[in-house]
């Protein structure tokens, strides 16, 4: 467990938490016709989202909130699964208080 939030903590945490994004089947269809077949950009805007969060980086520029909630056919289900499927990752990879850190961002 990681006690300590690093680039390459939040680069594990946005990988496998996005490999199990697109196992899901309430969430793949929606993500996959989004993003379509080329993750790397993605998950690239993710782990910069993240570590600007985390570690006050400032390198991400946008607004995820929104973007995500434009997308066509987004209800509370997805919310509830994505913030499920978070939980068990954050859960999984950092102490409980870093952990909780994430999840408020996240909620």
């Amino acid at each position: 467990m990681y006690a300590e939030p690093t680039r390459a903590s939040i680069a594990i945490l946005v990988k496998d938490f996005y490999t199990d994004i697109r196992r899901e089947a309430v969430l793949a269809p929606v993500f996959e016709h989004a993003i379509g077949a080329d993750w790397d950009p993605h998950l690239a805007r993710m782990v910069d989202f993240w570590c600007s969060v985390m570690l006050s980086s400032g390198e991400f520029k946008g607004n995820v909130y929104g973007k995500h909630m434009a997308l066509e056919g987004i209800g509370m289900a997805h919310f509830r699964r994505w913030l499920g499927l978070f939980d068990t990752h954050v859960r999984r990879l950092f102490v409980p208080g870093l952990a909780e850190a994430f999840l408020v961002v996240a909620r």
